[in-house]
């Protein structure tokens, strides 16, 4: 991956939420703007907000879960793993909102919500793509399964 360009895009982009609402909504607003030129890319936008949001449901059910794993078996509350927990559902709400904020606007309303229109381009989208790609679980692990 090239840090060098994903800090620049996050430059570009400044905004108050984390590193991948910043460059998930970068993409978004890409993919809105060249919905004229290639229609595909309607379909391309509702997917990525759809498993955005998947994928944050599941992070939260996850740490749920293994908090109520190690409760169950040491019998003891770590202060430490709490917070961990609660950071990440309260990440995880944050990113549920800004998901849910982008589905309920309308795209007419959208345009006028935009960044600037030269943010980012094709080749920025794709290195976008391939960054946030590389944040999933399966692409984490991939060197797992070929080892199994």
């Amino acid at each position: 991956m090239d840090q060098g360009s994903i800090a620049r895009i996050l430059k570009q982009v400044s905004g108050g939420e984390d590193e991948i609402q910043q460059l998930q909504k970068a993409l978004l607003d890409y993919l809105d703007e060249n919905t004229e030129t290639d229609a595909s890319l309607v379909f391309s936008r509702k997917f990525y907000i759809a498993q955005w949001f998947r994928d944050t449901t599941m992070e939260t059910e996850k740490a749920i879960k293994s908090q109520k794993d190690e409760d169950s078996s040491e019998g003891t509350h770590h202060a430490k793993d709490v917070e961990t927990t609660g950071q990440i559902m309260h990440r995880a709400e944050s990113r549920k909102k800004f998901l849910r904020s982008i589905i309920k606007t309308a795209p007419s309303q959208f345009s006028t919500l935009k960044m600037n229109s030269d943010t980012v381009d094709y080749e920025d989208s794709c290195l976008i793509v391939r960054y946030l790609a590389s944040m999933r679980p399966f692409a984490q692990s991939f060197d797992i399964y070929l080892t199994q």
